[in-house]
């Protein structure tokens, strides 16, 4: 893997964190280029890029062709078009990754068969709000990971809570590393309009188009900085905004999926549940209950999923 691995930084207002993300990506034998992409800042987060572009040669600075701001998903999307590695990955800009970043890849991607490797993320608090907010909405979560070692269909059933043993919901994009190969033969990138969750929603169609496997799931091979501007810590969980945001993401999940002709049945159905628990979230006064019967009559599971008090409230 030396030299191989194309690092993308989607980059929009970090003025204060994006240099230490770029230094503890850099010294990587295993990274070719690091890939910054400015999404329109409106802090001094340009001038930084710039100052890094011109003092490595392996930092590369790309915009948007109209210099606009079009949001992390279309930036991550730019960055893997400009990504010339054989790998890619990823890092948010206020993030940044541990020494061992690479090293369950080392061995891993020997397997021509494995497509995507991905790890454990830690948390840093950088301030007292960003901690108490955080913990408020994860409690003292040392780690996003999930629960124990999986690869190639269990690592997709198990983000659908489809698997006999809880395998976890999420991990998080600043810890897999991709074949750039793979990305272009399902033609896989990030859902441009979705402004919050892309990662999310671009995770679970990555983990039913590609061979994923686990590297290291019981430490952190990267670190979210948390603090003041964190997005995924202001809005408080299934409160009508939080709902919205899920109703969008999970419709972008619903439409992929009535598009997969081969996708089992299982997985539509949890897609359809979860869609449309958050569909009816979106319902108001008398007609809402309406909704609730005659979806309760078609589909009796959706009252038994973990989300029916999205509804049901």
């Amino acid at each position: 893997m030396n030299n191989e691995v194309s690092v993308i930084i989607p980059v929009y207002n970090a003025s204060l964190f994006l240099e230490k993300a770029v230094h503890s990506a850099i010294g990587f034998d295993e990274v070719k280029e690091i890939i910054l992409v400015e999404d329109r800042s409106t802090d001094n987060s340009l001038e930084i890029c710039e100052k890094l572009a011109f003092t490595h040669s392996k930092i590369k600075l790309f915009q948007h062709p109209d210099r606009g701001n079009h949001g992390a998903g279309a930036t991550r999307n730019l960055g893997i078009k400009k990504a010339t590695g054989t790998f890619v990955s990823f890092l948010d800009a206020d993030d940044y990754y541990l020494p061992n970043r690479f090293n369950a890849e080392k061995e891993i991607f020997k397997n021509s068969k494995i497509e995507g490797v991905f790890g454990a993320l830690g948390v840093e608090y950088i301030t007292e709000k960003g901690k108490e907010e955080y913990q408020a909405k994860f409690k003292n979560t040392p780690l996003t990971t999930v629960n124990y070692p999986a690869e190639g269909e269990e690592v997709f059933k198990g983000l659908l809570g489809l698997t006999p043993r809880i395998f976890g919901t999420f991990f998080h994009l600043n810890t897999l590393t991709l074949r750039k190969s793979a990305l272009e033969k399902h033609n896989l990138r990030f859902n441009a309009n979705l402004r919050v969750h892309q990662d999310s929603e671009f995770i679970i169609r990555l983990a039913y188009h590609c061979y994923l496997k686990a590297g290291i799931i019981d430490k952190a091979v990267a670190v979210r900085g948390i603090h003041d501007y964190n997005r995924i810590t202001k809005i408080i969980q299934y409160s009508p905004q939080y709902n919205q945001r899920q109703y969008v993401y999970w419709k972008s999940i619903y439409d992929w999926a009535i598009g997969e002709k081969s996708l089992p049945l299982a997985a539509k159905k949890r897609i359809y549940l979860i869609y449309k628990s958050f569909d009816l979230s979106q319902k108001k006064g008398a007609v809402k209950y309406g909704y609730i019967l005659f979806e309760s009559i078609k589909n009796p599971d959706i009252l038994r999923t973990q989300y029916r008090f999205n509804y049901l409230k």
